[in-house]
């Protein structure tokens, strides 16, 4: 698992600190292996986190064709599933997961803290996120059982987060219990719908029965979001990165769909305003106001716009201008020492922040 490229080990270098140095296994070693516990989760992991870790295992294999990238992600999502799809105290299963059906309570988070503010439960977008981990696995490996599963977890938790189905736009609520009978957060978040409706559908195409796979969850979701996003702004980097990231997949090439182009247009118009006002220029806007792995959702999504799929000349050019608007994110943060002080991140998060600079360098596994 020899990393020669400097592009490849400087992606490789942050994942090694939350992951352990995985290059240095042998043969045997690696199908034993289990990551490194992270210190930002409970009892290791943090759903959030380690969804970005499968997809940048996976754009690792993508990039060199190592198999064992994929045996990392496999494993990855073994323990993930042994942890977080079990009770704190790693007793027992979710309620309403089974051994056939281990998804079938959901996922905790793995906030520290059990209950507070701040506290464990299920976060709708990090579950949807995960969803995503398992359907890209899925496609990259050839296994339809991690599709399934994803299959498996949108019917756990849909009806949960979900609610007044029946009405023309069903509501949605941000945060359950971690026994998905109490509601934590009754607010919906500002991507909720949009994303699980994107994820919903890559699930469904990778699905060997796509017209009889989450049609009803699917349909929820075009009701909750329909009109929504019309008007859509923000200006948090975040937010802003995964509307882009969200939208792209159905932006590009044929499958060009108006809610989709409107998504991204008008992200892209808000995080041109934020480039205008230098937000992204330590020299102007000090790290110690910022939080690094937020903008770095941001150059993953801008990342994500290929000058490929475009057909005009004026069209490329646009897109390799976010993509060189990409690595003014990443080369600032590099400025400021964020490599050497992944290990110590004064602001936190710092297992996050590793994993989405990487995926902020190459979201290969992501698309």
């Amino acid at each position: 698992m020899t990393i020669t490229s400097p592009h490849l080990v400087k992606f490789l270098k942050p994942m090694q600190y939350v992951y352990g140095n995985f290059s240095e296994l042998s043969a045997s070693a690696m199908s034993r292996w289990s990551p490194r516990p992270s210190p930002d989760g409970h009892r290791g992991r943090y759903l959030w986190t380690d969804a970005f870790g499968v997809c940048n295992f996976l754009t690792l294999y993508k990039r060199t064709q190592d198999q064992n990238y994929l045996i990392l992600a496999e494993r990855l999502i073994t323990n993930v599933h042994d942890i977080l799809g079990y009770t704190r105290d790693g007793k027992s299963r979710l309620p309403g997961a089974t051994d056939d059906k281990p998804l079938g309570g959901g996922l905790r988070i793995g906030k520290i803290e059990e209950s507070g503010s701040d506290g464990d439960g299920q976060y709708y977008h990090y579950l949807t996120m995960w969803m995503f981990a398992l359907n890209r696995m899925a496609v990259v490996s050839g296994k339809n059982q991690f599709n399934d599963l994803a299959v498996q977890l949108v019917k756990a938790v849909h009806p949960r987060f979900v609610q007044a189905r029946e009405a023309a736009r069903p509501r949605m609520v941000w945060k359950m219990s971690t026994d998905l009978q109490k509601v934590l957060v009754p607010r919906e978040g500002s991507l909720d719908s949009v994303q699980g409706y994107v994820v919903y559908r890559l699930i469904q195409n990778a699905s060997s029965d796509p017209e009889n796979t989450l049609v009803e969850e699917i349909d929820d979701l075009r009701r909750v979001f329909h009109g929504k996003y019309d008007h859509y702004r923000s200006l948090d980097a975040l937010d802003l990165g995964m509307a882009v990231w969200t939208a792209h997949w159905f932006t590009q090439g044929k499958t060009k769909e108006k809610w989709a182009v409107n998504i991204r247009d008008r992200a892209l118009q808000c995080l041109d305003a934020l480039f205008t006002e230098d937000f992204f220029d330590s020299a102007l806007n000090p790290p110690r106001h910022r939080l690094a792995f937020r903008e770095f959702g941001a150059a993953m999504g801008l990342r994500c716009l290929d000058p490929e799929t475009q057909t005009s000349e004026d069209e490329k050019k646009i897109y390799e201008m976010w993509d060189f608007r990409a690595s003014i994110i990443t080369a600032d943060w590099e400025k400021q020492g964020i490599l050497d002080r992944m290990s110590s991140d004064s602001m936190g998060h710092t297992a996050i922040t590793s994993v989405m600079f990487s995926s902020a360098l190459d979201p290969g596994g992501e698309y």
